[in-house]
C-alpha cells in the first residue's frame, strides 16, 4: 500500500447524538480528517445495512455508524 494512502470513510451520524457533537468540533474550531465524510441521519438506528453496502460498493474504505 502506499504510504500516501488516505482511505475515504463515511459516516453516518445521528442527528440528536454522533453529529451534535461533531458540530460543537465545529464550533470549537477542532478539526478532524477531511478524508470522513459525514452523512446526517435522524437516527443511526434507521441506518439499513443495504445502505452502508452501497457506500462500500460506490467505493468508500470504511463505514462508521454513530449514535
Amino acid at each position: 500500500m502506499p504510504e500516501d494512502f488516505e482511505p475515504v470513510i463515511i459516516g453516518f451520524l445521528c442527528n440528536w447524538c454522533a453529529y451534535a457533537g461533531g458540530d460543537l468540533a465545529g464550533v470549537s474550531r477542532l478539526q478532524y480528517p477531511p478524508n470522513m465524510r459525514a452523512v446526517r441521519v435522524m437516527c443511526s438506528g434507521m441506518v439499513h445495512p443495504d445502505i452502508v453496502v452501497h457506500a462500500l460498493q460506490k467505493g468508500a474504505d470504511g463505514a462508521l455508524v454513530m449514535g
